[in-house]
Order: C-alpha cells, then structure tokens, then sequence
C-alpha cells in the first residue's frame, strides 16, 4: 500500500475517533453502491452524517474542503439514498466534511456540517 493510501486510512481512522468523541454512533465505513463509495457514515440523534474525510500533508494550493468535485458530490447523494433506502431509516441526511492536515507530526481536524451548503 502507498503512503499516500495508509495516510488517507489514518485520516478515516482519526475521523472516526473525532466523531466518537462527540457523542455520534458509527453506522459504516467505507460503503459503497455502484460507483460512489461513502468514507464514514454516523448517526446522532434521528441525523445520519454522511461523511467525506480528506487528508493531506499541505493546504498550499487549494483548501482541502474544496477539492470535492460535482460529480463527487453527486455519487455522495445517490450513495447515500441507496444506504437510507436499504436500511429502511427515518432521519434527515446531512453531508458533511471532515479534513486532516498533517502538519510535521500534529494533526489539524476540521469539522464541516452540511459542507455542501459552504461551496
């Protein structure tokens, strides 16, 4: 596995640990319908968080939040539908964004609720 691939699994690792912390309950990770893949899913209270975690070293170029395209965003929605759907759940949705900046050996979280309002 790349460095790149054990840094993004270490930033869904923190993510999940960030979400525990603040009282939500882990629903799924890593789950996939066709081709959209939904990196956390978490409930708290009657609201299911559907997450996107995004990890990197630097910041320099792009704000990380923003790197999430149209399409992404779209695979989220039709991914996520799937999830309720199957599962039978009564909740409202929420997309949110979770990004891990690696600075040296510290980590910086940032928590992003409905992210997709903010683009």
């Amino acid at each position: 596995m790349g460095k790149h691939n054990e840094f993004g699994k270490e930033g869904e690792q923190l993510a999940v640990d960030f979400l525990l912390q603040k009282g939500y309950t882990l629903r799924h990770r890593n789950y996939r319908y066709l081709k959209g893949e939904i990196d956390i899913i978490a409930q708290k209270g009657d609201v299911l968080a559907v997450v996107e975690v995004r990890s990197r070293s630097s910041d320099f170029l792009l704000p990380i939040a923003e790197t999430i395209t149209k399409k992404k965003m779209g695979l989220l929605l039709q991914t996520a539908d799937h999830y309720v759907v199957s599962h039978d759940l009564e909740v409202d949705v929420r997309f949110d964004v979770i990004t891990i900046l690696k600075n040296k050996s510290q980590f910086e979280i940032e928590h992003l609720e409905d992210a997709f309002y903010h683009f």
